[in-house]
Parts: structure tokens; sequence; C-alpha cells
């Protein structure tokens, strides 16, 4: 570049900062930052009815907690009595098993399979012997329910 290109850019550098410099320190502060904020404005209280009417007005459904609780409530009740309507009762079935002198546990897991309250006399007979107790096995005559759980009806026959 030829010297005389250099020196304009320079002189020209020079000008421009001398002129922001200028604007920078003789503008005067507060009215810039007074121009640049909204004036405050003053708070306006509002009531709950006037927020709740504005809201609902707007299409917006508004409800305190204790209106929530209660309307909770009638939907626990709703849904309670239509499980109770759809769930049929179950039917206890009752059967009385007599065990005779020289019966084993498999025997008797056949008559719990008769009755519908086991699935498999091999597996019951199973269980019975990991259990220890296929020695305790007495003759008799004993009550089970279908609404006994398992461990119920062992418990029933093997005392």
């Amino acid at each position: 570049m030829r010297i005389n290109y250099l020196t304009s850019f320079a002189a020209g550098i020079l000008i421009t900062t001398s002129i922001t410099a200028a604007v920078y320190f003789t503008e005067d502060t507060n009215t810039s930052k007074a121009a640049a904020k909204p004036a405050k404005e003053a708070k306006v209280q509002v009531t709950e009815e006037e927020m709740k009417a504005k809201l609902e007005a707007a299409g917006y459904v508004v409800q305190n907690q204790a209106e929530i609780e209660k309307e909770n409530a009638k939907a626990a009740d709703a849904q309670q009595a239509a499980a109770e309507q759809a769930e049929p009762k179950q039917v206890t079935t009752e059967v009385v098993i007599n065990v005779t002198e020289g019966m084993t546990s498999i025997d008797v897991g056949e008559m719990l399979v008769n009755a519908k309250l086991t699935e498999n006399a091999f597996d019951f007979a199973k269980n019975i012997e990991s259990r220890g107790l296929t020695q305790k096995l007495r003759p008799g005559t004993y009550t089970v329910n279908s609404a006994m759980t398992f461990d119920e009806m062992v418990a029933a026959i093997y005392k």
C-alpha cells in the first residue's frame, strides 16, 4: 500500500473514535435511562371473586381445594359403585374331605382337584413333601372352602 492511503485510513479511525467518545461522554445519563424505562404501573389489588370471574369468562375452570376434594370423592364413590356392580359375587365352595387310614398326600390332592380347589394333585403332594408334612396326615373329616388360601387349606388338613 502507498503511505498516503495508510495515513488517510489512520486519520479516519482517529476521527471516528473521537466522535464516538464525545457522544458517549457528553450524553445525559439520567434522560436516557428515564426514556428507556417505562413508568411504574400502580399495583391494583384484585379480589378472588374478580379473578375467578375473569378466568371463567376467558373459558377456564376455577376450583378451590375443597371443591377439588369434593369432586374427587364423588368420582371415587362412583367408581367403587361401578366396580361393585361389575364384579359378580364369588360363590364360596365348601368341601368336606374324609381322610381314611392309608391315604397319601396325592389322594388328598386328587380330592382337592375334583373339588376344583387346586389344579394338580402331584404338585400338591410335592409341596406337602417339601414342607415335611407327609407324616402328619391323620384320618378324619376336614372342611375346606374356595375362599381359603393354599396355606390355610394345608393347615386345616395337616394339623
